[in-house]
């Protein structure tokens, strides 16, 4: 293998406008943004409520969430395919191999990174900021957004690592998604079958987007931070 010619095709690709790659790319960053998007709401909600509540339990619920962190995606790419399968309990939703399917995969993935982190966000905010509130007469919403707005860098953070674990991830998008070109073969996925095949230069060309995505991603959200409390400061 001539890994400066790999390279060399590689950004060759990239910046030639290259249709197979350039449509592996959209289709991870569309499954990954919807299946963002499907969890965000139910896992900041749930995030929020262990957080800030005391019921029977609650120690049980934080040690399960944490422990589906290190669920291999593999795991949940095998459970999603048989619940998928047309004997599966869900096999009548027919998205085995689809890009729904895809979706719903990178969600369930998404959703404890984002409640952990949004746990961890709540659980170090003052517990003042929301006795406060409770005593200015804000309801419950009212309150909940109040508290999650001061912990507004932990949620982002929590955003960003679940959007980077979604696009990453391997497993499950293989097993769930079947790796069809033009339909469900995502940037990992991709990676993995050039690789095999001993074509570095598309493996290199997608590798280079998810660095370059990862430290954007990581970028913005360390001057949106430094910028917003400058202006604090300021204040």
């Amino acid at each position: 293998m001539n890994i400066s010619a790999a390279i060399h095709d590689a950004f060759v690709l990239l910046f030639s406008g290259d249709s197979t790659l350039w449509s592996i790319i959209w289709v991870s960053f569309k499954t990954s943004i919807l299946g963002l998007a499907m969890a965000t709401p139910p896992a900041i909600l749930t995030g929020y409520l262990i957080a800030s509540h005391a019921f029977s339990g609650r120690r049980v619920a934080i040690w399960l969430v944490q422990a589906a962190l290190s669920l291999p995606t593999v795991l949940i790419g095998l459970l999603l395919y048989l619940l998928l399968s047309r004997q599966g309990l869900l096999g009548h939703w027919q998205w085995l191999f689809s890009q729904s399917g895809i979706i719903f995969g990178q969600a369930i993935i998404a959703l404890p990174v984002l409640t952990a982190f949004t746990l961890s966000a709540v659980q170090s905010a003052d517990p003042r900021l929301a006795e406060t509130a409770i005593t200015l007469g804000a309801g419950r919403r009212q309150v909940m957004l109040t508290v999650l707005y001061e912990v507004r860098f932990g949620v982002m953070a929590a955003l960003i690592n679940g959007f980077g674990r979604v696009l990453s991830e391997v497993g499950c998008a293989m097993m769930v998604g079947g790796n069809i070109a033009g339909e469900t073969r995502t940037i990992t996925t991709a990676i993995a079958l050039e690789t095999s095949k001993g074509e570095f230069a598309q493996g290199i060309a997608l590798g280079t987007v998810l660095i370059v995505l990862a430290l954007l991603m990581n970028a913005a959200l360390l001057l949106l931070q430094g910028d917003t409390r400058n202006a604090e400061h300021l204040q």
